[in-house]
């Protein structure tokens, strides 16, 4: 068994994981039935939507449950995939009564019920997550960046993944349809392949060529469902078209197996001339490093208490507020937008599937471009966050002018950004407290997602929209609708800017003395 369980099997297995577990980047395709379903305004769907981005980020307990089950030589093989198998329950249940709600097949719930619906099947998120983004970090210590870019990259494509299969089975079909597609396939997906998930802290030098091998897997896929969603926007696709394009998918989607084989091939060839080095007493052991930056200090694998003490950890915090809060915000509310400016289902619906294109590119992009100038060039990794918000900021401003094409660009520029942080945040988090307890600390800075999410659509976009929508239907038409909201928002995201510039001041000493290290390791 221990000949197919090496780490680029795990990888491979993460990978599928990720691939079919975004859900919550496809809210807008279901949002509208559970909207007119359960009777609900803008305001309360907007409410509804914030308990699937709180338990989307609430990662406190999965990143405890990884750290209990996996921190111990005994729990690497079995640790990830139990903290999986915790999420998948939630999943299920989540998604199913959600679509029982929907179709009729048990009572109208109370808004408070299905907030439980939404809020399980958002918690399922972190425990996937945290299998695989952690476990990727620990077994590509040296190449996090790139590592733990890859896995959130493919989650950021799994929007698009869901709606393909969701076009494969029902074409546009009913939106009740999707859900109940949510509950089944990724369930079984996920459940096969958990079990492969496990740590080996080992570090080669074909690491990184092996990762690189990964990350083209990855932008093939990303060009391939972008092809394929503009072909489907422009000229529309057969039945059978999209069965044949799916089949694609899934068959780019094993390619990572072929990865793994190599790997494999490799490393018993190099074994006898290039001993494995064993990572796993760096990332173990409890480690008193302390690195002073300036007149600050860097403290290596705190916990979530002494990382809570610093102001390191509250300026990433208010830095993800910003970033996150708006990202979640917009994508909530995207196919709103897109109604409001009057744009067809089909256009709804690419629009959907392209923000997980550029949710990609932003999650990959920036694990890969920091990891390679902080390894060039000493390059601290949060000036590249200070960049990405600032280029929120920036679409923000697009989507508010209601220019024509201007949901299309917006969505180009915010989306990226968004994914951006998923991949920085993290990775930061990682080098900044260390490893050790990193899934807890990750996901507890990661709160501060819903609650910019609340503050952002419910107190400005819910309010503002409805407060010019017509109180007949509570509907509105018009680049009037969200332009204030988005004014908004878009100061929020310069915000962060400014707040991650202060963090990269703060911890630039740190990075070039962090790179040093690992130069003599």
């Amino acid at each position: 068994m221990e000949r197919v369980n090496t780490k680029w099997v795990a990888a491979a297995a993460s990978i599928w994981i990720q691939s079919f577990s975004g859900a919550t980047y496809t809210f807008a395709i279901y949002s509208s039935i559970l909207k007119s379903s359960q009777s609900y305004d803008q305001s309360t769907l907007d409410f509804v939507s914030v308990f699937k981005d709180i338990g989307g980020t609430l990662g406190i307990f999965s990143g405890l449950l990884y750290t209990a089950m996996a921190s111990t030589p005994h729990g690497r093989g079995r640790g990830p995939w139990v903290v999986v198998f915790v999420g998948l329950v939630q999943w299920f249940l989540g998604f199913f009564f959600m679509w029982a709600s929907v179709v009729g097949l048990i009572p109208k719930p109370p808004v408070a019920v299905m907030c439980l619906f939404v809020f399980l099947a958002g918690h399922s998120l972190p425990f996937f997550n945290t299998a695989s983004v952690v476990t990727a970090a620990r077994n590509f210590s040296d190449y996090g960046g790139t590592a733990v870019g890859i896995m959130q990259g493919f989650l950021g494509l799994s929007g698009a993944i869901l709606i393909q299969l969701y076009h494969t089975v029902s074409g546009e079909g009913n939106p009740a349809t999707f859900i109940l597609l949510l509950a089944i396939v990724p369930t079984l997906v996920i459940f096969l392949t958990m079990p492969f998930v496990r740590v080996y802290e080992t570090v080669r030098t074909s690491d990184k060529k092996h990762l690189d091998g990964l990350s083209v897997i990855s932008l093939i896929i990303a060009a391939y469902l972008m092809f394929v969603i503009t072909v489907q926007n422009v000229l529309g696709l057969s039945r059978s078209m999209q069965i044949i394009s799916f089949v694609l998918v899934l068959l780019l989607l094993a390619s990572p197996l072929l990865v793994a084989v190599r790997a494999l091939r490799e490393e018993k060839q190099m074994a006898m001339d290039h001993p494995v080095l064993d990572t796993s007493v760096f990332l173990i052991s409890p480690s008193s490093n302390i690195f002073p930056d300036g007149d600050h200090v860097v403290r290596e694998d705190s916990n979530i208490l002494e990382a809570m003490s610093t102001v390191n950890f509250w300026l990433l915090f208010l830095a993800m507020l910003c970033g996150m809060g708006s990202g979640f915000a917009t994508i909530n509310n995207i196919r709103q937008i897109g109604e409001s400016l009057r744009y067809s289902t089909v256009q709804l619906n690419s629009l959907v599937s392209l923000w997980s294109i550029w949710n990609f590119l932003g999650r990959f992009g920036a694990g890969y471009i920091s990891d390679t100038f902080l390894h060039k060039h000493s390059w601290p990794r949060p000036v590249f966050m200070a960049i990405t918000l600032g280029v929120m900021a920036v679409g923000h401003v697009v989507v508010a002018s209601g220019l024509q094409g201007s949901l299309y660009i917006g969505s180009v520029l915010i989306g990226t950004a968004y994914g951006s942080q998923w991949s920085l945040m993290p990775t930061i988090t990682s080098e900044i407290f260390g490893i050790r307890h990193m899934g807890t600390i990750y996901f507890t800075i990661s709160i501060a997602g819903p609650v910019g999410s609340y503050l952002l659509s419910v107190k400005v976009i819910g309010y503002f929209y409805d407060k010019v929508a017509s109180e007949v239907d509570n509907c509105c038409f018009g680049s009037q609708c969200f332009r204030t909201s988005f004014v908004i928002m878009a100061s929020v995201a310069l915000f962060g800017s400014l707040v991650a510039c202060v963090l990269f001041f703060r911890t630039n000493k740190f990075y070039k003395r962090l790179v040093a290290k690992r130069s003599l390791k």
